[in-house]
């Protein structure tokens, strides 16, 4: 099913901001049992990349009203919500009273290959670097070309996902994805204060990590720490967390790890603790 403004449809207008210039935002949530996974921290944070952008965020009671509405089909699955600024005139300048159009659409659970979960998964570092702008950094907003473009650098099925760096070659995120490593026992995330996207299970995890007494840090990750690192790991809301065994695209660079103790520890509280 699909939702827009509330209504059962799959089409919105060609004069809408989103479609002319990924002018909105995007968040995509887990569901289990008709239920949507993480709820608050999902509206809070798409409430405040609204905000951000100037955008009205739409009412929790009436946004959480159609997400259970296209969850109840979903035993497991998926929901993802957007909302953009609404239809506008030609050109930049933007509409001095917006009415953003809401769209919350559902679908089955991806089936991810069960190895990622149970061995780990193969990655590739990209070739395409994200721009900085820290006016968008952090933001779960429309406009996902860089994805796309390092997206399409590669179609062997065997490599899950591709590692984005910025353009001082630091680490960042994957493509669609958060990244942690594990360095003398501490548990370190990118800095997204230039670029990337600040997703929720990044969120859950650091405040696991604060809730265990685990030391961590939110700072830049040069190329070369990534392979010197203990552990590697990658997260979003629909995958949980997936730990990187190999990475390959770098010539004599590539490096294989063992399997590590952090990623089941972590898979287990992101599987037991929906908050």
């Amino acid at each position: 099913m699909t939702l827009v403004n509330g209504e059962p449809q799959d089409s919105i207008s060609a004069h809408d901001r989103g479609l002319a210039y990924g002018d909105g935002v995007f968040r995509t949530l887990a569901v289990c049992d008709g239920k949507a996974q993480c709820w608050q921290r999902q509206f809070a944070k798409l409430s405040d990349d609204c905000g951000r952008l100037g955008i009205p965020s739409p009412a929790e009671s009436l946004l959480r009203a159609e997400v259970a509405q296209v969850a109840q089909y979903l035993a497991l699955g998926a929901v993802k919500i957007i909302v953009t600024r609404g239809q506008g005139e030609r050109g930049y300048v933007t509409p001095s009273q917006p009415h953003p159009t809401r769209i919350v659409t559902g679908a089955p659970m991806p089936q991810f290959p069960p190895r990622n979960f149970d061995e780990g998964i193969n990655v590739r570092l990209c070739e395409l670097r994200l721009a900085d702008q820290p006016r968008l950094a952090g933001i779960k907003h429309l406009n996902r070309l860089e994805n796309v473009l390092a997206r399409a650098e590669w179609s062997d099925p065997a490599i899950s996902e591709g590692l984005l760096r910025d353009q001082r070659d630091n680490l960042i995120e994957g493509v669609a994805s958060n990244l942690f490593i594990v360095v003398g026992g501490v548990l370190v995330t990118p800095d997204l204060s230039r670029c990337g996207v600040a997703g929720v299970t990044r969120e859950r995890i650091l405040a696991w990590a604060d809730d265990n007494a685990m030391p961590t840090e939110v700072r830049d990750i040069p190329q070369a720490e990534l392979l010197a690192a203990e552990e590697v790991m990658i997260c979003n809301s629909l995958i949980g967390i997936w730990q990187v065994r190999e990475i390959g695209s770098m010539g004599a660079n590539g490096k294989r790890w063992e399997r590590g103790t952090h990623t089941p520890t972590i898979r287990h509280y992101l599987t037991e603790y929906h908050v």
